[in-house]
Formats: structure tokens, sequence, C-alpha cells
């Protein structure tokens, strides 16, 4: 995968606490502007094939909609089951109004 930046939406799309799903090159994730910072994590729970961006945001956690896993915005890591998998996170970069996605997955 590439590690260079795409443009995927404008910072003022991104309303706080309420997360966006979008594809980049066909991969599904979920921006998410909270406490200052956007994030982008993959889309699909590693649980249940369902769409994070269906979900809620808190504390810096996305929890899935259908069982209630919540995941870590800046690890991808669930705090609550029954997810146990991780799912992937993205490197973000703001340019102006510009949000700017990677695909390559930070560890």
């Amino acid at each position: 995968m590439s590690d260079a930046f795409v443009r995927v939406c404008s910072l003022s799309e991104l309303e706080e606490d309420t997360p966006k799903r979008v594809e980049l090159d066909g991969t599904p994730m979920s921006l998410v502007r909270t406490e200052g910072e956007v994030f982008a994590i993959h889309d699909i729970c590693s649980h249940a094939n369902v769409s994070l961006a269906e979900g809620e945001v808190d504390d810096c956690h996305i929890e899935c909609w259908l069982h209630g896993s919540r995941f870590d915005l800046r690890s991808g890591k669930p705090d609550s089951l029954p997810a146990t998998r991780p799912v992937p996170v993205y490197p973000v970069k703001i340019e102006g109004d510009d949000v700017l996605v990677s695909l390559t997955q930070e560890s």
C-alpha cells in the first residue's frame, strides 16, 4: 500500500463526535472529529461485519452499534467484548480545510 496521503473530505464536513463513512481505494473507513483531532479507523467491526460509522463516539472511542464493542480511535484496539481483535487505524493530516488520509496502517 502506498503511504501517500489522499484528500477524503473537508474538515468542515466532519461534525464533532459524529462518524463519517468514506472509502479510499475501496477501503471503508470512519472519520471521526473529536477532542480537537481527526481519526481514521477501519469502518468494519472486527467482531460483526457491520459499519462502525453507525455507532456512537465517546471519550476517543467508537462503539459498534450492534453488540456494543468499543474501539480506541487512536489504536483500533477493542476495550470491551465481544470484540477481541483490533481494527486498523490510518494516519490523518489536515491541510487547511482538507482531511488527508494514508492507507498505510499505523502500528
